[in-house]
């Protein structure tokens, strides 16, 4: 007994150790040191509900009217205190301080924890967080991964929907077919994280995850009224749908009355735990099988896409075969009468045209003429033959006269030397 009540207290004295040794940190180390101490003591070791005046510190530092810097910071810090702790109570605080300010405080907050989770790693992912001090504390740890899930779900549905169910007015009542088919998935899978939260064994009965379970069972109403509203407009469609339209809509009909049921069952169990206390819960009520029985039917029966687009390709063939149609061939001709033939005519020979008489006499040769043109056909030989210069002669190889002659001509060069030597001789 001795040992077993020395481990809680011994885990009491460690936790308030680190929690004073972080708050003497940032008042030395930080910029932002009363934001720091202000997060450190709304998420301490104590395993109660954290003081409000911690929260509102918190919450007036990433106001609209703060500077966007101090937003980003206090979501690193908050992030930075989750991803250390191995402490189910710290981190069921850190995470409740994320859900009230996303509830709230200026959207600015929830814009720019949607960026942090671009930009780095989830930090609402606590999949592999676990506090096995006792056996109390790994319930604990379970409902915080569960309630992380449905905050980083929530997120989620905001990125995809780009409006939060909590705070703004339903919009599924009035949306068109394709709308509904793409908002209702979303919203019904918010439902499901939302109904994963129902406690189990020890986590019914912590007062700190009473407090959360409150805030998520009040969300419950206006999503489920939201996916009620949604699943009404989506029927009265229903009947009009294609086929691949209506086998998803019947999908998301059949998913909304096993969560409809589901939700009877969580507000049952937030009852007998004294949640929403004089909060008045939803009634539901369930539409009746025949209504299912009839949707399956007008599946099976409904029309296809690709049916239509046969027919339309065949009367668009249609058009152009009978505009094209070959013209009907004419009438044959009636035959005419014979005639008797004609007697052929005879050929008539042309004779050639009688030359006509030189009066001037042009055609006839002159003696005096024919002279001329001979002594201008001599005078065109100008040079005479023998006078024709000779070309050079080749040698093999290529080689011209000139240009052995250049080799072989003795040079001046030469015949100075050879005069030199002469008179050296001498």
């Amino acid at each position: 007994m001795a040992v077993g009540g020395t481990q809680p207290t011994l885990r009491k004295y460690l936790g308030a150790l680190k929690d004073t040794t972080t708050v003497s940190l940032a008042k030395v180390n930080s910029d932002y040191k009363d934001l720091d101490i202000a997060i450190v003591k709304a998420t301490n070791h104590v395993e109660r509900p954290s003081k409000e005046k911690y929260i509102r510190e918190i919450f007036l530092s990433i106001s609209a009217a703060r500077p966007r810097a101090d937003v980003a910071y206090c979501i690193h810090a908050l992030a930075r205190r989750l991803s250390k702790t191995r402490n189910w109570a710290v981190a069921l605080k850190t995470l409740i301080v994320i859900h009230r300010a996303l509830r709230e405080v200026d959207p600015t907050f929830r814009e720019e924890l949607i960026n942090y989770g671009r930009s780095r790693s989830h930090m609402l992912n606590m999949a592999y967080f676990k506090d096995d001090s006792s056996a109390e504390a790994w319930d604990y740890s379970a409902w915080v991964r569960i309630y992380a899930l449905y905050l980083e779900e929530r997120l989620e549905c905001f990125r995809v929907l780009k409006y939060d169910v909590e705070t703004d007015p339903p919009r599924t009542r009035d949306l068109d077919t394709v709308a509904l088919l793409d908002h209702l998935p979303p919203l019904q899978q918010l439902l499901f994280r939302l109904l994963a939260c129902q406690p189990q064994g020890a986590s019914s009965y912590n007062i700190i995850i009473q407090h959360a379970l409150s805030m998520v069972a009040l969300e419950s109403v206006k999503i489920y009224t939201a996916i009620s509203d949604g699943t009404i407009n989506l029927v009265d469609k229903f009947f009009e749908m294609q086929r691949n339209d209506a086998i998803r809509a019947l999908d998301i009909y059949k998913r909304a009355t096993n969560q409809a049921e589901r939700l009877s069952e969580f507000y049952e169990v937030c009852k007998t735990i004294h949640i929403g206390r004089g909060e008045k819960f939803l009634k539901i009520e369930q539409p009746p099988a025949s209504f299912l029985q009839t949707m399956e039917e007008y599946v099976r029966d409904a029309p296809t896409m690709t049916k239509e687009k046969a027919v339309l390709a065949i009367e668009y063939k249609k058009e152009p075969e009978e505009e094209e149609k070959p013209a009907s061939p004419p009438p044959a001709p009636e035959p005419e009468a014979e005639q008797e033939p004609e007697p052929e005519p005879e050929p008539v020979i042309e004779e050639p045209p009688a030359p006509e008489p030189d009066l001037l006499g042009l055609n006839e040769p002159s003696p005096a003429a024919t002279a001329i043109e001979e002594q201008n056909a001599l005078a065109l030989a100008i040079v005479p033959i023998d006078d024709v210069p000779k070309a050079a002669p080749t040698f093999e190889n290529g080689v011209t006269g000139w240009e052995l002659a250049l080799v072989t001509a003795p040079s001046s060069n030469e015949t100075a030397v050879a005069s030199s030597k002469k008179l050296v001789g001498c």
